[in-house]
């Protein structure tokens, strides 16, 4: 579960901090909570997210409910119905999530007498996790090289 953005260059400035590129990723060890009230598209978003190998998900395994409303018309007063009428299934032809779920690499119980307390132990499993990930693979330094002095190879700015 190493899959990571590819950091691809950085980008100087004459003052602030060098820049990532691409700039709106978010490089390093990822982790998702997920629990059995999360259904529809909290069953697809961790779906996705495990056949990608982006990171881990933890706590409980999700409802089952991934399926799709399309197509729904509008009623005459502007309001709508919607009803499920496409189900989703994974390319290897099986229906991976639908009355499944999608289960969690590290299972971690929702206490509710320690949530009421301000404790959220899937929280606390997931930072936990992160930061051991952090530390077995903290994130790389790069040096910003010299500024290039290219007037001597064309000549330009050579003394007369």
């Amino acid at each position: 579960m190493r899959w990571t953005f590819a950091q691809l260059a950085k980008i100087a400035f004459r003052s602030g901090k060098d820049w990532n590129v691409p700039a709106g990723a978010i490089y390093g060890p990822k982790a998702m909570i997920i629990n059995e009230n999360a259904g529809s598209g909290g069953d697809a978003m961790p779906w996705f997210f495990k056949k990608s190998n982006v990171g881990a998900l933890i706590g409980k395994r999700t409802w089952g409910g991934l399926v799709r409303a399309s197509g729904i018309p509008t009623l005459m007063d502007g309001g709508r119905v919607t009803s499920p009428n496409g189900a989703v299934y994974g390319l290897k032809g099986e229906w991976e999530v639908e009355n499944i779920g999608v289960a969690p690499n590290i299972e971690v119980e929702l206490d509710p007498a320690l949530w009421r307390q301000g404790r959220d132990l899937q929280l606390e499993k997931t930072v936990e996790y992160l930061l051991e990930e952090l530390k077995k693979n903290p994130p790389k330094e790069y040096k910003r090289p010299d500024y290039p002095n290219n007037h001597k190879e064309s000549g330009l700015g050579k003394p007369k």
